[in-house]
């Protein structure tokens, strides 16, 4: 069966950083688009980044370009996003998923809480 589990999430001060990874187990990782996605507290889906399949294109959104940097290493099928220069409004449950914008494999989440 397909998977992937995330890992990484922890409670950060504003200003703080974070390494999320995702292990991808019985699917053509070295292959896919991969994203990251976050819910934040009584929210919908929020789309934060996306890889090409040989990690040389990336995508962000606004709200996270300049502090955040997805990446891959496909010999290890692990997909990555440091977070830096965490501000509150990241606090978020972060989901890697298999695809560009579209996903058809989803991640269990991994929780990330920036306060003080």
């Amino acid at each position: 069966e397909a998977q992937l589990v995330e890992s990484g999430g922890d409670l950060v001060q504003p200003g703080g950083s974070l390494r999320l990874s995702c292990v991808a187990s019985a699917f053509a990782f070295s292959t896919s688009y991969m994203s990251w996605v976050r819910q934040a507290p009584g929210k919908g889906l929020e789309w934060v980044s996306t890889i090409d399949s040989g990690g040389s294109t990336t995508y962000y959104a606004d709200s996270v370009k300049g502090r955040f940097t997805i990446s891959r290493d496909n010999a290890k099928n692990t997909l990555y996003l440091q977070l830096n220069s965490l501000k509150t409004e990241d606090t978020a449950i972060y989901y890697c998923a298999r695809g560009g914008y579209e996903y058809n494999i989803w991640g269990q989440g991994t929780q990330v809480t920036v306060s003080s």
